[in-house]
């Protein structure tokens, strides 16, 4: 199925990335908000879902920004699975280390955000949020993370609904993403 999504022109893969990024926000939102932690069994199955959805978002990042930095694309990939790696071994208490997975998804973020901002083919506004988000999510990790808590959750959520909203709405500059896609194609 990944391979005939990569098939795709670049709009409307960017679009389906835009989708399944939502069906993520919707899922994550409801595990918390609708069904909380005090239902552990539904709670920890809505999670599940949400993973799985950030993981197909994961890949159809790794294909839209493949063209822009091959290498730094895979790597950013690889940053966010270990990451949902890590959330889907705590789900089931698995997790051989207890490490918060915003040790994987910040690096994820700044390398996505570089990524956008390197790409014609999207708006560098979106790059700099999501560098941002990437550098709040590791600013968590920190005591400050006491003081600025709902500052950095408002400002990942805003630069990555902007992103998520964008790829529906708009998708990608088609021609741009092509120019850039042929010196890549090897």
């Amino acid at each position: 199925m990944m391979e005939r999504i990569a098939d795709t022109s670049p709009s409307p893969r960017a679009r389906i990335t835009g989708v399944v990024y939502l069906l993520y926000f919707l899922t994550a939102v409801s595990s918390e908000v609708f069904v909380g932690r005090g239902r552990l069994v539904l709670f920890d199955a809505v999670n599940l879902i949400a993973d799985a959805f950030y993981i197909a978002v994961t890949l159809l990042f790794y294909y839209l920004f493949r063209p822009v930095n091959r290498t730094l694309s895979l790597l950013a990939a690889i940053f966010s699975l270990v990451g949902c790696a890590n959330d889907v071994l705590g789900l089931f208490n698995l997790a051989p280390y207890k490490i918060s997975s915003l040790v994987f998804f910040g690096p994820y973020c700044l390398l996505l955000g570089y990524l956008i901002f390197r790409s014609t083919f999207l708006p560098r506004i979106l790059g700099v949020l999501i560098a941002f988000a990437g550098l709040g999510w590791l600013i968590f990790l920190t005591p400050l993370a006491n003081h600025l808590s709902t500052y950095l959750k408002v400002l990942g959520f805003l630069a990555e609904l902007s992103l998520m909203l964008w790829l529906i709405v708009k998708g990608v500059n088609e021609q741009r993403w092509k120019e850039q896609a042929s010196p890549a194609v090897e």
